[in-house]
């Protein structure tokens, strides 16, 4: 059998699933199922060793020491690691699975096959980007929530080990310019300054010392005295050389040899490598064009309703006049950063309690809010979700941009905060890992069509639970529709398309009424993450239609709460399985009003 009907079978499968509501605890213990968990567990064990930060985030602290080795000795050895994972899958047999191990192994195949197939394209040569890299790794520090004097420690070992990190990561970056791997000298022209803020003259002024500053109160004094003196040392030693190393590296030889060209084409197979990624972001076989086009089509839809809102709040001008008003009116910005950081923990308030209209089931793990470090504040999005430590030793963080408040406007903080927190990812990553019976590598990894999707579709269920009141803030669930309408446009346009930086920046500008650092930074964004940005929208179409197909289908005995807690309740899976298991849903909900 091929791959492709196996793909076809597995989806009947899964439909068979989940209309007998059969358990995850029940199925593992099927004939054949114990090799195959076995096989899971192995897998992401080594998964965590390759990952320490990972791990370390997620709560797993055996690795709390290392960091991610970079050689080449390493790489390699992933390489045989997950090839020899796909040979032990070849001796599953799956008609000795249940049916629901039958849907685990094919999303495990399909993984590990992604990983095999991404050797083509060495793109961790590129380790840095404007976003993110070893120039912000202190970032690490704030993430784990260090509370303990072995954390501190864990955290000094670390420490100890970034000069062996830094020549591995420059190893990396030599190499990339060797095979023509580089990044597009564009956005790396932000990174010098990124850099420099770890070039310090003072250990206490290091971003890596942040964690010492304020230490847990219930540590003993003699043991924060200790850390905070071995932390100066060997900042001092260790830290800010490797960073005035990298500098050195950076401006002298890596930066000048980044190529002209942005889009992913560019690279070595370039255009092979965007149409895989387009393939692997979405979970279809779209093509590049495919999406343009239905990028397009939701461009022009959007703006139609964008200019009803715009005619309801009486503005006399174009579209354009009124992207410019709501870009430079003063009204619709606060001046003091925690004037906005306040509105942001307000709207979270507002919102936590409606959730009972949404769903039955609402996650165990709470959420807080964060503010962005200063160090990449400029040049990062206005705000990102950090998912939970599995051990529940660390709530979801939703991290808010505070930098230049007069380009955060307020019609928008509605719209963020229900797609980073609740409803959006907090909610459905939170519950995915609070799943019983899942392998790992489903309860903590998924699909970014779904995650985002779900985001992006989140988004609309503002106006189920009374947000949205005012027009304004109605036009900014609209901008961030359209924001991500936009990214299927010049995400493809640049990296397959041949368009330039500055004709994405003006598409952009020409379509939402995003202040133009915002546009720059998402521009920029887009072109280090090709593909990425394709999954929110893709994932948010196929969702919002079948939440009408359902709708359509069932009438007045339309339940949002259970349709929602059905489309969740197998944590991140690709469109095609999540398409099969609502259609059944829907076949079943109507077979039941029927009876």
């Amino acid at each position: 059998m091929g791959r492709m009907q196996l793909c076809h079978v597995l989806l009947a499968v899964f439909a068979l699933c989940q209309a007998q509501g059969v358990s995850s605890e029940v199925v593992t213990r099927a004939p054949g199922a114990a090799q195959l968990h076995q096989i899971f567990e192995d897998s992401w064990d080594e998964d965590m060793r390759r990952s320490p930060v990972w791990a370390s985030m997620l709560g797993d602290h055996r690795f709390n020491d290392q960091w991610q080795n970079l050689s080449g000795a390493a790489f390699a050895q992933r390489a045989e690691q997950n090839t020899a994972v796909l040979k032990r899958l070849e001796s599953i047999d799956l008609e000795r699975l249940s049916e629901a191990d039958r849907v685990n192994y094919e999303l495990f195949f399909q993984a590990y096959s992604e990983r095999a197939a991404a050797a083509e394209h060495p793109t961790h040569l590129m380790p840095i980007s404007q976003r993110g890299g070893i120039q912000t790794l202190d970032e690490t520090g704030d993430r784990l929530g260090l509370q303990s004097v072995q954390d501190f420690e864990d955290w000094l070992a670390r420490l100890e080990q970034i000069d062996v990190l830094m020549d591995q990561t420059i190893d990396l970056m030599t190499q990339g310019i060797e095979q023509g791997y580089v990044p597009p000298k564009i956005t790396m022209g932000r990174v010098p300054a990124q850099i420099e803020k770890q070039l310090v003259a003072q250990a206490t002024d290091s971003l890596f010392y942040k964690p010492f500053k304020q230490m847990p109160a219930a540590m003993a004094a003699l043991d924060q005295v200790r850390l905070q003196h071995a932390a100066q040392t060997v900042i001092a030693a260790k830290v800010i050389p490797a960073y005035e190393k990298l500098y050195a590296f950076f401006t002298e030889t890596y930066l000048p040899a980044c190529r002209a060209d942005i889009g992913a084409s560019s690279l070595p197979n370039g255009r092979a490598y965007y149409e895989s990624r387009v393939r692997a972001f979405t979970t279809t076989d779209l093509t590049p064009e495919d999406v343009h086009q239905i990028g397009l089509t939701e461009v022009a839809r959007i703006r139609g309703e964008m200019i009803a809102v715009m005619k309801a709040v009486e503005f006399k001008g174009s579209l354009t006049a009124f992207f410019e008003f709501l870009r430079n009116d003063p009204q619709f910005y606060y001046t003091d950063a925690k004037d906005l950081l306040q509105a942001y923990q307000a709207t979270a308030k507002q919102i936590d309690p409606t959730l009972v209209q949404l769903f039955t089931k609402l996650p165990r793990m709470p959420y807080g809010i964060q503010v962005i470090p200063e160090a990449v504040a400029p040049d990062t999005t206005t705000a990102y979700y950090t998912r939970p430590a599995a051990d529940g030793s660390r709530p979801g963080y939703y991290w808010v941009n505070l930098y230049d408040p007069s380009a955060r406007p307020k019609f928008e903080i509605e719209v963020l905060t229900v797609h980073e927190a609740v409803p959006g990812h907090h909610l459905q990553i939170a519950l995915q890992q609070e799943l019983e019976g899942l392998p790992n590598f489903r309860r903590y990894s998924g699909y970014t069509v779904f995650t985002e999707g779900w985001g992006l579709y989140s988004e609309r269920l503002g106006y189920d639970v009374g947000l949205y009141q005012d027009p304004y803030s109605r036009f900014g669930q609209l901008s961030y529709d359209m924001w991500r309408a936009v990214r299927l446009v010049v995400d493809t346009g640049m990296h397959y398309k041949g368009w330039t930086r500055d004709e994405a920046i003006a598409y952009f500008v020409a379509n939402a009424p995003r202040k133009k650092l915002d546009i720059v930074n998402e521009i920029d964004r887009y072109i280090s993450w090709p593909g990425q940005a394709l999954a929110y929208k893709i994932g948010q179409l196929k969702m919002s239609e079948l939440r009408q197909r359902a709708s359509a289908a069932l009438g007045d005995g339309f339940d949002l709460r259970r349709f929602h807690d059905r489309m969740l309740e197998n944590g991140a899976i690709p469109l095609s399985m999540l398409e099969q298991t609502m259609t059944d849903w829907i076949t079943a909900e109507a077979r039941a009003q029927a009876d």
